[in-house]
């Protein structure tokens, strides 16, 4: 910023009561000014010598050796150094003098303040304005263009610019950033830090639903003192150095990868905590299930491919008091009926061409003291049920060409997608394995009858495909957001996972748009009129507060008591339909 002392034009020369006209003549004529400072032999101010003293004196046919002192105006109008520009200004604009003497702190005179000054400063400091006005312009168009995220902060911690990506990254609106308190309005950044260690600091990985970012911490320093601060969040291009790490994890891993793998494949690997859902009936049957897993009755879990039975499955064993043992999966549909039986059952040496010459331990062996969850019972052939059957009520069973009982423990889980009431009826499943595996059943509802978990999955998976596709997704806009909740999801949860996993591989923004759902989805979905977007209830309380407004007259005070609401929410349904 421009200071008064830069403009003033500084005295070089001392003129007292004893310069003489001559003096004065030469000095007024070398320097091109109306008027001279006269001081005393310390420079204290005493008065001025002006331009019409000067026409007196000449007037006057006065010597030239004759001392100025009976001229001089005694009378000074004084001007400190340390005055604002902006009071100089002032000053200036309204004094009826061309030129003032300035002085410093010890009331010395320093030098003189003329009109032309004054007028050069304002254009200097208008053409300053301009330049930095542009700069502003061009630094705002940046931070608004800017791929990452970036943030600036004043002297006082106060943000003062953002930028939309770090808006978007945070979800958070302008109004709750802009001119906050650093600390207050981005506190996991820590910008706040710099101002006291006067070093630029660079953070660990940090995450925020799912998305990896880095934030850079940037003082803005003038003369040794923080005048402020930058933040750069950057988490758009690091994809590389996730795969970098990535790598780095699986080499260190690789030993006990397959391990786990193994050991993986018998045991169950998911808990309550995994059936994400915030519908209520859910959560009374997922406490439905922990009561059920306490004890060995046999469970039926049905409902539509997709909506997570085998996840309750996995749930109840891993809180039941069998959690220790085994968790062994038959997919009923996925293995050829010839072939049932023995992985059922294993087998003796010897039992079939092409067995094993040492035979082979069965699906029930294996899960000897622990679970053995029958997926897609519906599917089991009418021969193996009886047998099945047999070793529920058992407890034991003969391997394929054996001739010995074998004892097992095993609790029996089952799950189906199909009608198994019509399937018994038809006589396409035993009616008492039907009662049999029927002990305790669950009942897992469609999507379709879960709305609230549409929009709740929608975040969680948003978070875990952060995480795998090292995308970084912040958000939905509002069409394809209500595209998803228009849409039935025949498929459930399992076609609502796959959908969220190719629209943000499609996505090439920080948010999902319409065009980058599956085109399948979007034919289905049905399309709303886009005249009046109300339900048949907004359109009835539409026309009722038409009405009352016309009955008094526009008085919204009297619309709200006549409609028996608070006049806050008319004004919230005036604003919502767009009635004024």
């Amino acid at each position: 910023m421009l200071q008064f002392k830069d403009i003033i034009t500084p005295i070089d020369f001392i003129v007292t009561e004893e310069t003489t006209l001559k003096e004065a003549i030469t000095l007024m004529y070398r320097k091109k000014w109306n008027l001279l400072p006269v001081t005393d032999s310390s420079r204290y101010p005493v008065g001025v010598f002006t331009r019409s003293s000067l026409h007196q004196m000449v007037t006057e046919e006065t010597p030239l050796t004759t001392p100025i002192k009976n001229y001089i105006k005694r009378h000074v109008e004084k001007l400190s150094v340390n005055t604002p520009f902006e009071k100089i200004e002032e000053i200036v604009k309204n004094s009826k003098v061309g030129t003032g003497v300035v002085v410093d702190d010890q009331n010395h005179v320093v030098g003189i303040l003329t009109k032309t000054d004054m007028v050069m400063s304002l254009l200097q400091t208008s053409q300053e304005l301009q330049t930095i006005t542009k700069l502003k312009r061009t630094l705002e168009t940046a931070i608004d263009h800017a791929f990452d995220g970036i943030v600036m902060a004043d002297e006082r911690k106060v943000i003062t610019m953002v930028s939309p990506p770090l808006l978007e990254l945070f979800n958070l609106p302008i109004e709750e950033v802009l001119n906050k308190p650093a600390a207050n309005a981005l506190p996991h950044l820590q910008l706040e830090n710099v101002y006291e260690s006067e070093a630029a600091e660079v953070s660990g990985f940090l995450e925020i639903n799912g998305i990896k970012y880095i934030a850079h911490r940037i003082p803005i320093l003038e003369d040794g003192k923080v005048i402020g601060a930058i933040g750069k969040v950057v988490f758009r291009q690091l994809n590389e150095v996730s795969e970098l790490f990535k790598k780095l994890q699986k080499a260190e891993n690789k030993a006990n990868f397959y391990h786990q793998q193994y050991q993986q494949a018998e045991t169950a690997k998911f808990t309550w905590d995994h059936i994400l859902s915030v519908d209520p009936w859910m959560e009374k049957l997922k406490k439905s299930g922990a009561k059920a897993a306490k004890g060995r009755s046999t469970v039926l879990i049905r409902g539509e491919s997709g909506t997570g039975k085998e996840l309750f499955a996995h749930a109840i064993h891993n809180s039941s008091a069998r959690s220790t043992g085994k968790f062994i999966v038959v997919n009923c549909a996925a293995i050829p009926e010839d072939l049932l039986e023995s992985e059922f059952f294993g087998y003796e040496n010897g039992a079939f061409t092409g067995a094993r010459p040492k035979g082979k331990l069965g699906k029930f062996d294996l899960a000897n003291g622990g679970t053995l969850f029958l997926d897609e019972i519906g599917d089991m052939s009418l021969g193996l049920q009886a047998k099945l059957l047999r070793v529920l009520q058992e407890r034991e069973f003969y391997r394929v060409g054996g001739t010995v009982k074998i004892k097992v423990d095993v609790r029996i889980i089952a799950a189906t997608n199909r009608n198994l009431e019509e399937m018994v009826k038809e006589g396409l499943f035993r009616e008492d394995l039907y009662y049999r595996l029927n002990v305790i059943s669950l009942n897992v509802p469609p999507l379709r009858h879960r709305p609230n978990d549409i929009d709740y999955l929608f975040g969680q998976f948003m978070i875990e495909f952060n995480q795998i596709l090292g995308t970084s997704i912040s958000g939905m806009e509002a069409r394809a957001r209500e595209a998803l909740l228009d849409y039935d999801w025949p498929g459930n949860v399992r076609e609502l996972r796959n959908v969220m996993e190719r629209a943000m591989t499609f996505s090439e923004s920080g948010k999902i748009k319409y065009e980058d759902l599956p085109d399948y989805l979007l034919k289905q979905v049905p399309i709303k009129e886009t005249t009046l977007n109300v339900s048949m209830v907004e359109n009835a309380e539409l026309e009722a507060i038409k009405k009352a407004l016309v009955q008094v007259q526009g008085n919204k005070v009297q619309a709200a008591r006549l409609l028996g609401i608070s006049r806050s929410g008319l004004y919230e349904k005036i604003k919502k339909y767009k009635l004024g």
